[in-house]
């Protein structure tokens, strides 16, 4: 189940990243032509992304269980393990306000997004952040499920190239915010 959650990660991961590139280009006015890519990718990310939540709950409990029978939770040991559940937590809450935010208005046959004022902003930012943190965590755990035995060379790249989107994806979100304020 782990390697089947994995690769689910792998074709989130890139959805994710189509959804996000293509909908930070449209919010920042770069192309604002890309509507459809970004709702298609949406729509596929999440059903891949309710999948995805189902097998973490599984994993959950199964480690839940295991904890209940050695009498010993090694919460502290299991850190990293606690704190991509805690953030994938928190991912669906944020994500769940960003449909809201970002669902729009078709009733005048032209497309207008919802006001997008500084709690928005801030909601938007902490999905971001939200995001880093889990796959920050779960990277390491992914690559060994995916059977990459020296995953640390990989590691770095990833990173860094995440780093760099998310980046991108919260300045998207700020200079969307400051085209509402004018």
């Amino acid at each position: 189940m782990r390697r089947v959650n994995a690769i689910i990660t792998v074709i989130m991961m890139v959805l994710f990243l189509l959804h996000a590139v293509t909908g930070a280009l449209q919010i920042s006015n770069i192309n604002p032509t890309l509507y459809m890519v970004t709702t298609i990718a949406a729509g596929a990310l999440l059903l891949v992304m309710a999948v995805h939540i189902v097998i973490g709950c599984i994993l959950t409990a199964k480690s839940l269980r295991a904890c209940k029978r050695a009498g010993v939770s090694y919460f502290k040991e299991n850190l990293m393990f606690w704190t991509g559940r805690i953030s994938g937590l928190a991912i669906i809450i944020f994500m769940l306000i960003h449909i809201f935010i970002f669902i729009g208005d078709f009733s005048d046959g032209t497309y207008r997004l919802n006001y997008f004022g500084i709690a928005e902003l801030i909601t938007q930012l902490c999905l971001v952040l939200s995001i880093a943190i889990h796959v920050f965590t779960q990277v390491r755990s992914s690559m060994i499920a995916l059977g990459k035995k020296s995953y640390k060379k990989y590691m770095a790249d990833i990173l860094i190239i995440f780093s760099v989107l998310l980046v991108f994806f919260g300045i998207a979100f700020f200079i969307y915010y400051l085209r509402w304020l004018g």
